[in-house]
């Protein structure tokens, strides 16, 4: 017997369930936001190695801190990096709490140390904006396909009950609809999975560096008059 039905992709989507559809359809959109910010992270950890590098350059070859803070602040002229921003809340609380009377040194490191964690909590917070959305689509993605899939199976054999001889032309567009919202839910989970997973790596890199600086310029200030 020739099996003359259409099982073109596009056929495939317009003759499934209502409901297979709308699985498909969510995850279609869910796909379409994982890789808007995939390409968002991807710009905005490249800018902030790019920036994290620059300071550091210039943390180096550059000790006179009130250059340096000046440096970290012509944001008008030019982006300002997460180091940069750790660098001068740093900065601007030892001189305010050096200016105090009566401010013992290890009070003044130890206010010093509290601002530059505050802005480097911000700083990772904002680093780790919509990583929980890709992990989120990594994990449940294939759940919402595989249960399209068997929706649409169901819907497929249920379907046989009416027809006096069931044959492979009869059941096969019914599973090759449902197994369409399967391969839906891995395309949009495998690159969520691959980005986050390579996006945390960065962060976590960043994170160290951050942490380094944060002590590196501890023992920096440590030794101003």
């Amino acid at each position: 017997m020739e099996v003359t039905q259409d099982l073109s992709f596009v056929h495939l989507i317009g003759n499934a369930s209502v409901l297979v559809q709308l699985v498909m359809g969510l995850l279609l959109f869910v796909s379409l936001m994982s890789w808007w910010y995939i390409f968002l992270k991807m710009f905005a950890i490249r800018d902030e190695v790019r920036l994290t590098e620059e300071f550091e350059d210039a943390f180096w070859h550059n000790q006179n801190l009130n250059e340096l803070y000046r440096y970290a602040n012509s944001s008008s002229l030019r982006n300002q990096g997460a180091m940069e921003r750790i660098f001068a809340a740093g900065f601007v609380e030892f001189v305010k709490l050096k200016k105090q009377n009566g401010v013992d040194a290890s009070a003044v490191m130890e206010g010093t140390r509290r601002a530059m964690r505050a802005t480097y909590q911000r700083e990772m917070d904002r680093l780790e904006s919509h990583l929980a959305f890709l992990a989120s689509v990594g994990s449940v993605s294939p759940y919402v396909g595989l249960f399209g899939t068997v929706w649409g199976i169901m819907n497929a054999f249920r379907g046989l009950a009416n027809v006096g001889q069931a044959t492979l032309a009869h059941v096969a567009p019914g599973i090759a609809e449902a197994l369409v919202a399967t391969a839906m839910g891995l395309f949009a989970a495998i690159p969520a999975v691959v980005a986050y997973n390579r996006y945390a790596h960065e962060i976590n890199r960043l994170s160290t560096r951050f942490d380094s600086f944060t002590e590196e310029f501890s023992n920096v200030l440590q030794r101003q008059p």
